[in-house]
């Protein structure tokens, strides 16, 4: 079939690309309808007007250099993105391809309209920003808070060494105070790691060391041994089958305290509240298991939000539901997965599988 049989000019109008064909001298020479539709000028208007009087602002500088050098194979002709006005005075994002011909002193032009991805990029790097604001200005409080708090508890500390334990006749008032001491010096051991984690370079690389889970639990129940005692609960750890994990120590002893006073706090009436903890490994991964026989939850009524911030289920004077946001995103900052199995007034099981192998 003869090449004239085709009317190859019906592709320049009926596209929803934006066409045109530009001169050296800086003029359209042609545009098609969804040009003119998308700029709202006519074909007129656009093709008497440079086509620096249609840019925006520093773009004009931009565009004006490329075409001005313009040269065939030249990689700044492929997704050139500029700021246009369109006649009604709205800014608009063009994405340009590029094809010179410059023995006949010509350029062919083939843009997508790209506004809506760069406002969405726009307001996505906004809120990375702020939300990097944010962060820091958290992380800042958080350091303040962590290195204020070592002078008071070194106060505590020093009260301590100056007092005799020999003049205490009371036995259950001496075991108080030994309590109290051996909770502030836990305090102060949890400030250090978290100052430790704070002041690491990059606070996205979470420091990861071999840890005992014996020793972690017993730190953890000595910060909250009057919490236990006082509510006769029944605290049972099994570490046998998996005695070692590599996890972040601060992370662990927040997981630890937030899961076991949870269970405490959480009992039901009338019932000695009974925790039981333990360590396993399946398949190459390293389990941690904490379950009890409290209060329990409805997982159909609160299974999406029972990692929220500031998410609270059951009514207690001591509850600030920050808990087990915390113990979420500390599990799954180091790759971790956590799992519940409850059911109301059936206790609860939080089932916690870490990244990799265990140790």
């Amino acid at each position: 079939m003869d090449d004239s049989a085709y009317d190859l000019d019906l592709f320049f109008k009926m596209s929803p690309d934006l066409l045109c064909i530009a001169g050296y001298d800086g003029y359209y020479k042609q545009v098609n309808p969804s040009f003119q539709k998308l700029m709202g000028y006519t074909e007129e208007e656009l093709l008497c007007r440079p086509i620096d009087t249609f840019l925006y602002g520093e773009d004009i500088d931009i565009t004006t250099k490329i075409v001005t050098n313009i040269n065939v194979g030249d990689n700044s002709l492929r997704n050139h993105e500029n700021r246009y006005l369109t006649k009604n005075g709205e800014k608009i994002w063009l994405s340009w391809n590029f094809f010179p011909l410059p023995e006949k002193g010509l350029i062919y032009g083939i843009a997508k309209n790209v506004t809506y991805r760069k406002e969405m990029e726009s307001h996505k790097n906004d809120l990375i920003r702020k939300l990097t604001e944010t962060n820091d200005k958290l992380r800042q409080l958080t350091f303040a808070a962590s290195h204020d708090l070592r002078a008071p508890v070194n106060n505590i500390l020093a009260i301590f060494k100056l007092m005799d334990p020999a003049r205490i006749e009371d036995k259950e008032t001496a075991e108080l105070i030994e309590l109290l001491d051996q909770s502030t010096v836990g305090l102060k051991s949890m400030l250090e790691n978290l100052l430790d984690n704070l002041k690491q370079d990059d606070v996205m690389q979470v420091k990861v060391e071999k840890l005992r889970l014996k020793e972690v639990f017993n730190r953890s129940i000595t910060s909250i041994r009057s919490m236990v005692e006082n509510s006769g609960a029944v605290i049972l750890s099994d570490f046998s089958q998996l005695p070692e994990i590599h996890f972040n120590r601060t992370y662990l002893e927040s997981i630890f305290l937030n899961l076991i006073s949870n269970s405490v706090k959480y009992s039901r009436p009338n019932t000695k509240p009974l925790v039981e903890i333990r360590s396993y490994e399946k398949e190459g991964r390293g389990y941690l298991e904490f379950s009890d026989n409290g209060l329990g939850f409805n997982l159909n009524m609160v299974e999406k939000e029972i990692f929220g911030f500031d998410q609270k289920f059951h009514h207690h004077k001591d509850s600030h539901g920050i808990g087990l946001y915390l113990v979420h995103k500390q599990v799954t900052a180091l790759g971790g997965k956590i799992e519940i199995k409850s059911k109301p007034n059936k206790g609860a099981k939080f089932i916690i599988s870490l990244k990799g192998k265990s140790v």
